[in-house]
């Protein structure tokens, strides 16, 4: 028996634990309205809400969405948003098949609450996960935009965790752009604070401590490099530019690259306290990924790859510590580590 609340009412079904949200919606719920296209997480029509942002329900189970509020297209009936969108595809001419447009709709309600008015490249970005076969976008984009560009940026997210203090960087400084990923990952360390920290200050062993990092510049608070990672048969390598900063035992560093078609942008807080028997390293990962990979990836998967490099990432800090030479590719122990930590 799984519990869920669908558009506000709590909904109890007798599934299989395997049942994919999409399913569950549709043949335990009756919201057709959630389409089901290519069930491996690329076209974007079965696109909901889950606990405020657009999700995949081909790629969630249905137990994932257990406690979390889901919306769908049918919970949108009364939202002005999407009450503005609506009006906006028909003048547009923004839709023909209309399969894809339940999925379209989530995704630009979306795109006008968080970003606000943005310019039609950004949001062709945004629309990289949503396939239409026959509009060809355009109208769909100027619907997005003619709402949009009478909507407000989203308010700010509601305070986490306070990050790290450090100083603030002396050149090229990050946009300060919400990322929607986010994990906080916390690590006992074998070795005391003074030889951690002799590492965590200083970017090129920091680089050499995370695999598929390679730094190639490092001036003042600017650094470039690449950051390459594989899962499987999944491979990319980013090269890009970020900026460093460091403080009292903490610092962070945040940087964008790109793959082709394929764009990540990610940051990283850490701080580092003493222990009993070592020191304690907190790393709060941010990240945001778009373009065609973004697509292939379950959302649970793309998690555990993170927290497993943050797993790697303190191995290999207490052997830099130790004098041994770090491991440069990701262990697949790590992600196995991770995961079951994180269950």
């Amino acid at each position: 028996m799984i519990a869920l609340t669908v558009n506000g009412e709590e909904r109890r079904l007798d599934t299989p634990a395997r049942t994919h949200l999409a399913d569950a919606l549709r043949d335990g719920c009756g919201l057709t309205g959630t389409h089901i296209g290519c069930e491996q997480g690329v076209c974007g029509a079965c696109t909901v809400l889950v606990d405020g942002k657009p999700a995949r329900s081909c790629l969630l189970y249905a137990h994932e969405a257990a406690g979390k509020p889901v919306t769908t297209i049918e919970g949108l009936d009364d939202d002005p948003v999407a009450e503005a969108l609506r009006a906006a595809f028909s003048r547009h001419h923004a839709l023909q098949c209309g399969y894809c447009t339940p999925g379209m709709m989530v995704t630009a309600r979306d795109i006008v609450l968080r970003l606000g008015a943005v310019d039609e490249a950004r949001i062709r970005e945004e629309l990289a996960g949503n396939l239409c076969r026959c509009t060809g976008y355009r109208g769909i984009v100027r619907a997005i935009a003619e709402v949009a560009a009478n909507r407000p940026a989203a308010p700010a997210a509601a305070p986490r965790r306070e990050a790290p203090k450090v100083a603030a960087p002396a050149q090229a400084p990050a946009p300060a752009v919400e990322l929607p990923n986010r994990i906080e990952h916390r690590e006992t360390l074998s070795v005391p604070l003074p030889a951690a920290w002799a590492i965590l200050s200083d970017p090129a062993k920091v680089a050499a401590c995370l695999p598929g990092a390679v730094l190639t510049r490092h001036e003042g608070a600017l650094l470039e490099g690449r950051f390459t990672a594989s899962l499987g048969p999944i491979s990319a390598s980013f090269a890009g530019q970020g900026e460093w900063a460091c403080g009292e035992h903490a610092g962070s560093v945040r940087g964008r690259g790109r793959d082709g078609a394929n764009a990540a942008e990610g940051m990283v807080e850490f701080s580092l306290s003493p222990a009993a028997q070592g020191s304690v390293l907190d790393v709060v990962l941010s990240w945001r990924l778009t373009g065609p990979l973004a697509q292939f990836s379950r959302p649970a998967l793309l998690r555990g790859l993170v927290a497993g490099l943050a797993d790697q990432f303190a191995r290999n800090l207490e052997r830099s510590a130790r004098g041994e030479a770090p491991a440069k590719r990701l262990s697949i122990w790590a992600l196995i580590r991770a995961w079951l930590t994180r269950r």
